[in-house]
């Protein structure tokens, strides 16, 4: 009777949380769309975007320059804008169970760095491969975005055999400050590509349009399934390698599965949007925080949550000092870093209590 009741007690919590994390996502971008320098009320919004979905005839009263305000300049923003921060937080949910530590995201492990490296090269140089056309800018994000995990990896177990999760994220630190100083290097022989590589740095998605959103679909998709897929070995994981190994998981099969997809995903969200740093940290930690440390669930609404996180952070950076846009990088830094302190602080006093 016992465990009947825990059953239904779970499928209850993980259900209201699904139901609060979607209603929040529809809110987030119904509310992203809607707001800015011309205002358009929610319901012509819905009208529009209904009408859209489901190939209904737009009532006659909705304006045409709504129409064209949220089709052709919102709509594609908002989506990529959750499209990124889902890409971002699944990532950190996942290296945060790999490693054990909630410390873990691609921005402190150097991925995001990595990635920067490759777009920013890609950039510079004018860098496009044929048969690759429009993907080129993620596919050499993702390439030099897995070479970073992997070198650091490679130092990590050098430096320390038993691979501590301190280590592994000292080391992502260190190739983070080594990859910025390289893209400094490259902007420091910038002309005429300097405010578009600035810009791009600092984290965007203004002015993308749907052309982006294509680009990002495939390799969110992929890497966000790969992740799904392995949400049962990361929950062993989670728990220790060795423990994991003795409940039959393969683990530096999986290990190597969960970094190629994180990296993926991050790769690609940089590849469109530029450096946009603590959504991988923050998202996942305080989803952990409210609905707990199993993958199954906490995953898909990482997702979720993510997704409508950063189209309300967008929405705030391109309406608190209108008309002038902040990058959105900008403002998840405002949120992150206090957020980072305080995760920081609340480990250290558990290191002293365990004392």
């Amino acid at each position: 009777m016992l465990r009947l009741s825990t059953r239904n007690y779970l499928k209850s919590k993980y259900l209201f949380a699904y139901v609060l994390a979607l209603a929040f996502l529809i809110i987030s971008m119904l509310t992203a769309v809607s707001v800015g320098s011309v205002s358009i009320p929610i319901s012509d919004t819905v009208r529009i975007i209904g009408a859209q979905i489901f190939r209904l005839p737009i009532a006659d009263q909705v304006d045409q320059m709504y129409k064209n305000i949220v089709f052709e300049i919102r709509l594609p923003r908002v989506f990529l804008a959750g499209l990124v921060g889902a890409s971002l937080a699944i990532a950190g949910a996942a290296f945060q169970g790999l490693l054990r530590n909630p410390l873990a995201d691609p921005y402190i492990l150097g991925v995001s760095s990595g990635a920067s490296v490759g777009a920013v090269a890609t950039l510079f140089f004018k860098i496009s491969i044929p048969f690759l056309g429009l993907y080129t800018l993620p596919v050499m994000s993702i390439t030099t975005a897995l070479m970073t995990i992997f070198l650091v990896l490679f130092f990590a177990r050098r430096v320390d055999r038993t691979m501590r999760v301190e280590t592994i994220i000292l080391t992502g630190i260190i190739f983070s400050s080594f990859l910025g100083s390289l893209i400094s290097l490259i902007i420091a022989f910038t002309g005429e590509q300097l405010q578009q590589i600035m810009g791009w740095l600092l984290g965007s998605v203004s002015m993308r349009g749907w052309s982006y959103i294509g680009i990002i679909i495939p390799f969110f998709i992929l890497g966000a399934l790969l992740l799904l897929i392995n949400s049962k070995e990361l929950n062993a994981m989670s728990f220790g390698e060795e423990r994991a190994q003795h409940l039959g998981v393969d683990v530096q099969k999986r290990k190597m599965v969960v970094l190629i997809a994180g990296s993926i995903l991050t790769g690609a969200a940089v590849a469109v949007s530029g450096a946009i740093g603590f959504v991988g940290l923050v998202i996942p930690h305080l989803t952990r925080r409210l609905w707990g440390p199993d993958h199954i669930h906490l995953l898909p609404l990482s997702i979720l949550t993510g997704a409508g996180f950063l189209m309300l952070t967008d929405l705030v950076s391109r309406t608190i000092i209108s008309p002038t846009i902040l990058p959105i990088g900008v403002i998840t830094a405002l949120i992150g870093a206090p957020v980072f302190a305080f995760i920081l602080m609340g480990q250290r006093k558990g290191t002293r209590g365990g004392m």
